[in-house]
């Protein structure tokens, strides 16, 4: 008997007891695993904001009122000026001024991303105890291509987003949909442990943390990749 027949035939004799018209949706699976592992009265969105520094991301806390500003503040210390902006994001919430942004929209080819200085986008999610961000494609995030391409990342997140933990965060998403799940910035490491960052993604990742929650964005189509 091959290896193939005895794995086969200890599924069977496994699923002997089980009527045939049973479906895996009739019984119910307990699921008494931890849901999160905030400590007692630790505050998920300063977690959110540590973890999302460990990884060598920059952090910016803002108002709403202040979100211009500070992104006006950290494009230009980051010497930005050509920018891709996805459809859906709030123009209230972009600098103004004398300074010359330009704002590249959709659609955009790959050689076009990687032309520019880099992306400012929303987020969907963001995962505390992880210090991760999740974009799905919604409105004010665009496609994953415009997150990756652009060796700079800028991601605006309000405090109503951030989820204690993966659960948490898996309940408020949509799996149909694109998820990109950002932990700083790309960075991969060789046999030597030698860190090498901008591999997969952008080199540089700034976050601002909206404070009190911003008008969210109507719900637009997603370009296709």
């Amino acid at each position: 008997m091959s290896s193939r027949e005895t794995v086969l035939a200890r599924i069977r004799d496994a699923l002997a007891d089980v009527p045939a018209e049973e479906g895996p949706e009739d019984v119910a699976v307990e699921r008494a695993y931890r849901r999160s592992h905030l400590e007692p009265g630790q505050d998920p969105v300063e977690l959110f904001a540590e973890r999302v520094a460990d990884y060598r991301a920059t952090v910016h806390r803002a108002t709403p009122e202040d979100v211009p500003a500070v992104i006006a503040r950290a494009l230009t210390e980051r010497g930005a000026g050509r920018l891709a902006l996805p459809s859906g994001f709030p123009t209230e919430l972009l600098p103004s001024g004398s300074r010359p942004w330009q704002w590249q929209s959709e659609p955009l080819t790959v050689p076009e991303l990687d032309a520019l200085d880099g992306a400012v986008t929303l987020a969907a999610v963001g995962i505390a105890v992880t210090g991760t961000i999740v974009l799905d494609a919604g409105p004010g995030q665009g496609r994953r291509a415009l997150s990756l391409v652009p060796d700079y990342h800028l991601c605006v997140i309000r405090v109503g987003q951030i989820a204690d933990d993966l659960p948490d965060a898996l309940a408020r998403l949509d799996p149909a949909r694109p998820l990109t799940f950002i932990s700083g910035p790309s960075a991969t490491s060789d046999i030597e442990l030698d860190r090498v960052e901008g591999v997969h993604g952008p080199r540089t990742l700034d976050v601002v943390i909206v404070e009190q929650p911003v008008q969210q964005p109507v719900e637009q189509p997603v370009e296709p990749s």
